[in-house]
């Protein structure tokens, strides 16, 4: 019988968590109105603070405190880990602030461009392969910024901030999460936040200026309960990106701005000009590329796979002979 041939299939469990996570991330537009009228700054640093306590809870919960501790212990994913803490506060800043400020359409622009993103980042940082194909697409997105630009009269910074800091985000994550565990990482981003986040917070508050306990105790469960909505999806990509490929996580992206787009748009009633249609259009073109090349890529790799185990496997004699392959299926 011949052995099961190497397999490139995403774990599913990874997959699971993937899609709960962009889930989430895509209905959170619908959340932060409810925490006015606490500016940015403010609901971002009491999602620090409480998404800090939740993981400790979590972290004793599961007895997580050795994994936690060994965390501490290393420099490198200490290191890692606070370049990626300092980019999701500002992906969260730059993100609360869109949709407070009524540009929830261009955070979900900034997820759409984010795959993409992602795949650029792949390449130039991983030095993975560039197919002609993924060029045309990476052209393409970058076309839809200008029209968007120039339609708009404004650069979408909101969009490219969002894109930009989660992709990076997320590269960090893949590397640093095959030894960090979902759980112990998040707890260590948030320690590291937590300082500068609660400092901000006693200060606003002594001063006057603080929302929490000053619009009765729904106002400040809800405050609170930003750690649990921000903990939840932060930890389900965490896990996510331990087991699944970088590409894989590009592809599972298209699902949060879809869902912002359709809050945006047919709940939050933004506008949407031509120029935004066309830019939104060429992005999802330039998604459409990358996906199909994806997917071929993904079976003519299978079927190398499936054709070396094949001449690999007893009694198959030294005749046997993998089919001719193209450079590129090699690659």
């Amino acid at each position: 019988m011949s052995p099961e041939p190497a397999t490139t299939a995403p774990d599913r469990v990874g997959l699971a968590t993937g899609v709960a996570a962009y889930l989430l991330w895509g209905m959170l537009p619908l959340y932060f109105p409810l925490l006015q009228p606490a500016g940015a700054v403010e609901i971002i640093g009491h999602r620090i603070v409480w998404s800090l306590l939740f993981c400790l809870l979590l972290l004793a919960a599961t007895r997580g405190w050795g994994p936690f501790r060994a965390v501490l212990r290393s420099p490198r994913s200490v290191l890692l880990l606070l370049a990626a803490a300092t980019l999701l506060a500002v992906n969260w800043l730059v993100f609360v602030y869109g949709v407070l400020s009524g540009q929830v359409v261009d955070a979900a622009l900034g997820y759409f461009i984010n795959p993409i993103v992602t795949v650029a980042l792949a390449v130039v940082v991983l030095h993975e392969r560039v197919r002609r194909i993924q060029w045309v697409a990476l052209a393409i997105a970058a076309t839809a910024v200008v029209v968007i630009t120039i339609g708009n009269g404004r650069l979408p910074w909101i969009a490219l901030a969002v894109a930009g800091t989660f992709g990076v985000y997320g590269l960090l994550k893949n590397r640093v999460g095959r030894t960090v565990g979902a759980i112990p990482g998040l707890a260590v981003e948030t320690l590291v936040l937590a300082p500068a986040a609660l400092a901000y917070l006693v200060v606003l508050e002594a001063r006057g200026d603080g929302s929490f306990g000053a619009l009765g105790g729904w106002h400040a469960a809800a405050l609170a309960a930003s750690g649990v909505v921000t903990a939840v999806p932060l930890l389900l990509f965490g896990a996510a990106a331990r087991r699944l490929p970088l590409s894989v996580l590009g592809m599972l992206q298209y699902l949060a701005p879809i869902l912002q787009l359709v809050v945006g748009v047919v709940v939050l009633h933004e506008a949407m000009p031509a120029a935004r249609w066309a830019g939104f259009a060429l992005v999802w073109v330039a998604l459409v590329i990358l996906t199909v090349d994806g997917v071929r890529q993904h079976h003519r790799q299978a079927g190398v796979a499936l054709a070396l185990a094949a001449a690999e496997a007893p009694g198959a004699g030294s005749a046997a002979e993998p089919p001719d392959q193209d450079e590129d299926a090699l690659a």
